[in-house]
């Protein structure tokens, strides 16, 4: 990703992230969620997006954050993803949304020396900086197939993703 490429940046706690900009479809308040019985943590429930059902994750708990209390500031951010060659829509619960803005200059760059943690990198698709601060760009499609990879360790547990609508064409 260069520089150039736009982001929306995502607020959890003190910490900023950020996705592709082309990677979002919209950004709603806080809705209604209807509950799924033994859903893993991170799987929220369900949310109505323009007459659609899309599943709602926990930005907070797939990261590893503590819990936090939802805000006036809280924010739905529906996202398309691909998963094996097929476009998916997610939504994902974020303390706050911050801005559409670029990174400031130069490219993303790898988490230094992240193999010598023995961490797992594929949620994170670099750390950048933006308005001076750093901000770690997440990696949509690696971060829901590692969600995937847990949500099927859970009985009663296919999917955190919705396929698109057909005709709607890969990402």
């Amino acid at each position: 990703m260069s520089a150039a490429q736009q982001i929306v940046t995502l607020g959890c706690g003190d910490d900023l992230f950020a996705v592709p900009v082309d990677r979002v479809q919209e950004i709603l308040d806080l809705c209604d969620v209807s509950r799924l019985p033994h859903a893993p943590p991170h799987l929220l429930g369900v949310i109505d997006v323009r007459g659609d059902d899309v599943a709602l994750a926990d930005l907070r708990t797939i990261l590893g954050l503590p819990s936090n209390p939802d805000t006036e500031a809280t924010r739905i951010v529906v996202l398309m993803l691909n998963r094996e060659g097929r476009r998916a829509v997610v939504a994902l619960k974020a303390d706050r949304v911050i801005e559409v803005t670029r990174l400031d200059e130069g490219t993303l760059s790898e988490v230094p020396e992240a193999a010598l943690f023995s961490w797992d990198e594929r949620l994170v698709s670099g750390i950048g900086r933006c308005n001076g601060r750093f901000v770690t760009m997440l990696d949509l499609d690696g971060m829901f197939q590692t969600v995937a990879a847990a949500s099927a360790q859970v009985p009663g547990i296919e999917t955190l993703m919705t396929p698109a609508s057909e005709g709607e064409e890969a990402a």
